[in-house]
């Protein structure tokens, strides 16, 4: 744990009382992920089956060096069962970006990416003044899109789509990455 980190709160809900509204699941609470959550987060990531599966050690470093910008949702054992990544764009400070939300697969149905979403933006925005939000889905993951657009949507926010990274620019020769088009969501209104 970096000295940074030892500052923050581990309890998202203990420390913004806001959480509570964004429809955490019953028997769940936001906190922030810590590096012993990174197994955990990867086998989440993993067991999804739609996510990039990134190495086990690039979640454990995310768990360290992006937690103030992260999200994991516990379970009443203070288990991992739902995760959303992200961190603000160096060049654009007031943006947040999200890489990955995933749900356990027992847990899904019960709105805990939209909950885990919802308490992330709402406590970077409190702590660093974002505005946007920014990720990249893949054409045809229509419960990412439904889950970003929806979340624009109750904030009032407009959606700018366009490709960011062709399917040409990842690497192989199998062909098997789509495209990643980014949405731009903002302005946020809070």
């Amino acid at each position: 744990m970096t000295a940074a980190q030892a500052d923050l709160p581990t309890d998202l809900q203990a420390s913004d009382p806001r959480v509570n509204s964004h429809g955490m699941p019953e028997g769940l609470r936001l906190d922030t992920p810590g590096v012993a959550d990174g197994a955990a987060i990867w086998r989440i990531a993993r067991d999804s089956k739609v996510l990039d599966l990134n190495s086990s050690y690039s979640y454990l470093l995310w768990c360290r060096d992006f937690a103030a910008t992260s999200a994991v949702a516990r379970d009443a054992d203070g288990e991992p069962v739902g995760f959303v990544t992200g961190y603000v764009r160096p060049d654009a400070p007031r943006t947040l970006v999200v890489w990955q939300v995933a749900v356990d697969h027992a847990h899904r149905g019960r709105g805990l990416a939209g909950a885990l979403l919802e308490g992330l933006t709402a406590k970077v925005a409190a702590e660093r003044g974002t505005d946007t939000v920014e990720t990249t889905i893949t054409p045809g993951n229509t419960a990412s899109e439904r889950l970003f657009t929806s979340y624009a949507e109750r904030h009032g926010a407009r959606v700018e789509r366009t490709v960011l990274f062709d399917a040409a620019l990842f690497p192989g020769d199998d062909g098997g990455h789509e495209p990643e088009v980014l949405y731009v969501i903002g302005p946020v209104a809070r």
